[in-house]
């Protein structure tokens, strides 16, 4: 599937994605996951295959798609809970069917997209995309926030875009960035703490990790958990590695893996690591843990959305977060 995002600049917050979209092939199917409810009919933008993609009256509400992706940095240090630094960043993106501009072309005056943005006061410095997005700072509400789309604006991009990616069957329109308002240690999905004994001919790790449903609106899984140590001293040996792990002899550093960690992992999501190496050169230096994990169907933000006024309706919102620079040190 061919997508087309639209972004715009965002100082000093250095945001990632973690999730990408496969490139389209010429087998692929349509996809009817986003906006087809048995009305709609999505096909490749420009191809031969299948009847318009987007084919409505004036008075049908057009599907509009949603996502929020967050991503977690953090920093521990040993098991000191105060000395936990975190900070999350996010982006709203809206998704919009190929076949919208067509319908944009026949009704060139469309009512305007409005939407609200709920458990907004939990967000901090919030970037609306200054091309699009207008709101009201008079609103008295400070838990949700209006705002309407710039219609003129960006009934001309997606022209744009639809004669520079004929090939799109939909297209991906920054509105928001944010920063999360967080609270140390009690925001971070995923607590660790990391012990390293260092010894002239051995090295001992440990690394205690727990699973904190208390960070996210909805427990969700953590998925695809990875915990790297490099480790230096000339490991020969490796002892009582449990759970078993990956080490790469060249790189010199130790993998776990987790497949996912949740409230019904074993003991709720609270485990640890351990691993004894034998040295040539010791002692071995402490290094940084570096931690990888996704999630699907949550925020750490809680935020929300939903439609103001009519002509539009949401036919998905997709919520996930990952870790972005997640580290652990002695």
């Amino acid at each position: 599937m061919v997508t087309h995002t639209v972004s715009f600049s965002l100082p000093l917050l250095n945001l990632s994605h973690p999730a990408s979209t496969p490139g389209h092939t010429e087998n692929e199917q349509p996809s009817l996951v986003w906006f087809d409810r048995g009305k709609f009919y999505l096909t490749f933008e420009g191809s031969s295959r299948g009847p318009s993609p987007l084919t409505m009256g004036a008075q049908d509400t057009l599907p509009v798609a949603a996502a929020f992706t967050e991503t977690v940095n953090a920093y521990f240090k040993g098991a000191d809970p105060s000395k936990c630094i975190v900070k999350i960043t996010g982006e709203m993106v809206l998704s919009f069917p190929a076949g919208i501009t067509r319908h944009f072309a026949n009704n060139p005056s469309p009512a305007a997209l409005t939407f609200r943005v709920i458990n907004f006061s939990r967000l901090e410095h919030v970037l609306p995309n200054p091309q699009l997005l207008c709101c009201d700072n008079t609103q008295n509400d400070a838990n949700t926030k209006e705002f309407w789309v710039n219609m003129p604006n960006l009934m001309t991009h997606l022209k744009k875009v639809s004669e520079q990616k004929p090939q799109a069957t939909y297209y991906n329109v920054d509105m928001l960035k944010y920063q999360v308002s967080a609270q140390g240690i009690q925001s971070t999905p995923l607590n660790l703490a990391v012990n390293w004994r260092c010894e002239p001919a051995s090295t001992d790790l440990r690394i205690d990790y727990k699973y904190n449903t208390d960070a996210m609106t909805t427990a969700v899984a953590l998925n695809n958990v990875q915990f790297l140590v490099p480790i230096d001293g000339g490991v020969t040996k490796l002892q009582a590695v449990l759970p078993p792990a990956v080490w790469n002899a060249e790189q010199q550093r130790i993998l776990w893996k987790i497949p996912d960690i949740s409230q019904k992992s074993e003991n709720g999501g609270v485990g640890s690591l351990l691993a004894r190496f034998q040295l040539s050169e010791g002692p071995s230096k402490p290094s940084p843990l570096v931690v990888q994990f996704t999630s699907e169907g949550s925020t750490l933000s809680g935020c929300d959305i939903e439609l103001v006024g009519a002509g539009y309706r949401f036919s998905l919102i997709k919520k996930r977060f990952a870790a972005g620079k997640y580290l652990a040190d002695n």
